[in-house]
């Protein structure tokens, strides 16, 4: 492991975890740039799901949204 890299991760249990976050997912994408394979996170996950149960508004509904706040 490169010094930089040793130096940086020491730091990392310091941060906010919002923070720590981040890193993890700029780290999974290079993980995948160079692997080509991606590894869902549990957010992304979550979001699958919620989209193979249909958890999203339909277009009727969007619509509906988007004319009550002014924007259609």
């Amino acid at each position: 492991m490169s010094p930089a890299a040793k130096e940086i991760l020491k730091k990392v249990s310091h941060w906010p975890e919002e923070d720590q976050e981040e890193l993890a997912e700029l780290a999974r994408e290079i993980e995948a740039r160079r692997t080509g394979v991606y590894v869902l996170s549990e957010d992304e996950r979550a979001a699958i799901a919620d989209a193979r149960r249909g958890a999203f508004a339909s277009n009727d509904e969007a619509a509906a949204f988007w004319k009550r706040h002014g924007l259609a």
